[in-house]
């Protein structure tokens, strides 16, 4: 019997022994860089000479891994497996599917510090944020395996018909693509990989080219628990080459993605494509990203609303889809608040992650996203008035560090209101009152997050019916959505809302037999 499935509590780092204990992880991760790792495949390592290396963006001459370069083949090869693999493994009895995930909780809450080592060097994560990345991975396992036993026979919702013996269950669809994202290395990869698993389908997996390394080792805790052959099969390469073949492949049933806009576009349309010998329609699940605004109103707590912002402007550089990148703030409170979120800002502490629990700022992932963001605080700076930051940091070690940056007095119409820049680039806009905050609040193509800082009732309870979300926050930041607490997804070109940690969500990896047998 489980016990009812309850979150991962967080790390408190200002505690001695839990600094000493990340310490210690963080050297022993530090040691495990710079091997080389190959793709698995039908639980085989194939190792070619073609890699790319992963990096530490804090430090970009330190090399995290090397992966294998691979290509389309690869990508066939995958799936070949995978489809063998698909007709025993959905056989596997739902309890024991979800007994591969229960063992893999156990073994990361056992290295906890260590996968979140792992993401301080791989994509520059506080410590915090690090830790908070893989309390989630823990809690997608606990809770997925909780779920998929719960809804595998769900005969028990059916009403009753009395010359007629019944049944409803949720049985696999069969081989599925999952394509993660780097922002969230262990948890959305653990995610969305862990799903699927339980549902009875096989996967072929693979990370965002600048996180492989922590995707590897999440692997390992499958593999070295012995799931079958073909099962979980791990290829690295070119997004728009090994990808964009798992995306089209007649063979997959599936796909899951998570990151931006116009690669969920891309892999939309793509997708939706009948390919020769395909016998359905894919499956897709995809969550692609937000341009998320806070409200504040007269009414409510201004200190609160500006630390809100802050939080969720600035946690992980910004580089959440769930990020606050718009205050949309009443004009009789505006200066104050302006005020407020420039000064916390202005007491973040930048630097390499690994160095210290008091670094709240990191580097951004790469060279390609420093070069985006810079573009767009050019833009600002031509849109708004630049309140603070805005500059490149120059580092001993050439780290991709951006100052947290604030445009105040921003049109709602301007492009960094508009556009998803995914970096720590906040633009603030001040209106009449609220319902002009709240039709500006909707007045983007995303629909992720939101949150309302109001002790206004009336007000609130007019964002739950008006503010076109998928996750509304009331009083709280926009960003710390846990799971089976917070199902997790958006509307519009935030993608499919397929609510990631909710009790729903394993439905999208399966498909509904109903049998009725005449008594």
């Amino acid at each position: 019997m489980l016990t009812p499935y309850f979150p991962e509590p967080y790390t408190y780092f200002s505690v001695d022994e839990n600094q000493y204990a990340f310490e210690q992880a963080l050297k022993k991760v530090k040691n495990d860089l710079g091997h080389t790792y190959p793709l698995v495949i039908d639980n085989k390592k194939i190792s070619i000479s073609n890699t790319f290396a992963s990096v530490n963006p804090a430090r970009p001459e330190e090399v995290i891994g090397r992966f294998a370069m691979g290509d389309a083949s690869h990508a066939d090869a995958a799936i070949l497996a995978a489809t063998r693999a698909f007709d025993e493994w959905r056989r596997v009895p739902v309890e024991e599917r979800a007994r591969y995930l229960l063992r893999a909780s156990a073994e990361m809450r056992r290295r906890k510090h260590e996968f979140s080592a792992m993401m301080v060097f791989e994509v520059g994560k506080s410590w915090a944020e690090a830790d908070a990345d893989t309390a989630e991975a823990i809690d997608f396992l606990e809770y997925y395996a909780r779920q998929m036993i719960r809804i595998a026979d769900s005969t028990h919702a059916l009403t009753s018909y009395p010359s007629e013996l019944l049944q409803l269950k949720y049985i696999p669809l069969g081989v599925g693509a999952i394509i993660s994202p780097w922002n969230f290395p262990l948890a959305i990869a653990t995610g969305m990989v862990s799903a699927a698993l339980v549902a009875g389908n096989t996967v072929v997996f693979k990370p965002a080219e600048q996180s492989p390394y922590v995707a590897y080792k999440m692997c390992e805790l499958f593999w070295n628990n012995g799931i079958p052959a073909g099962v979980l099969n791990f290829i690295t390469g070119d997004g728009a080459v090994v990808g964009g073949r798992m995306v089209e492949h007649p063979q997959t049933r599936f796909i899951s993605f998570t990151g931006s806009k116009e690669v969920g576009v891309s892999i939309y349309e793509k997708g939706a494509k009948v390919q020769a010998g395909q016998k359905w329609l894919k499956r897709m699940i995809l969550e692609m990203g937000g341009k998320d605004g806070i409200i504040v109103d007269e009414t409510a707590n201004l200190d609160d609303a500006a630390r809100g912002i802050v939080a969720s402007a600035f946690g992980f550089q910004g580089q959440k889809c769930s990020a606050c990148s718009r205050a949309i703030i009443v004009d009789s409170v505006y200066d104050v608040v302006a005020k407020r979120v420039i000064e916390l800002t202005n007491e973040l502490v930048m630097g390499a992650t690994d160095s210290s629990w008091k670094v709240n700022v990191g580097p951004v992932i790469d060279q390609d996203a420093v070069d985006k963001i810079t573009k767009y605080i050019g833009i600002g700076a031509g849109e708004g008035e630049l309140l603070t930051g805005g500059k490149l940091v120059e580092t001993v070690d050439n780290g991709y560090f951006i100052q947290p940056t604030v445009f105040g007095g921003v049109n709602p119409s301007a492009r960094v209101s508009q556009e998803e820049i995914f970096g720590p680039v906040l633009a603030m806009s001040r209106v009449r009152d609220f319902d002009e905050a709240l039709k500006i609040a909707n007045g983007t193509d995303y629909g992720l997050t939101g949150a309302v800082y109001s002790n206004n009732r009336y007000r609130l309870e007019e964002a739950r019916k008006e503010f076109f979300v998928g996750n509304l926050y009331l009083n709280r930041k926009s960003t710390g959505a846990i799971v089976g607490v917070h199902p997790f997804g958006g509307f519009n070109m935030s993608g499919t809302d397929s609510k990631a940690g909710g009790p729903d969500y394993l439905l999208h990896f399966t498909q509904a037999k109903s049998i009725a047998e005449k008594l």
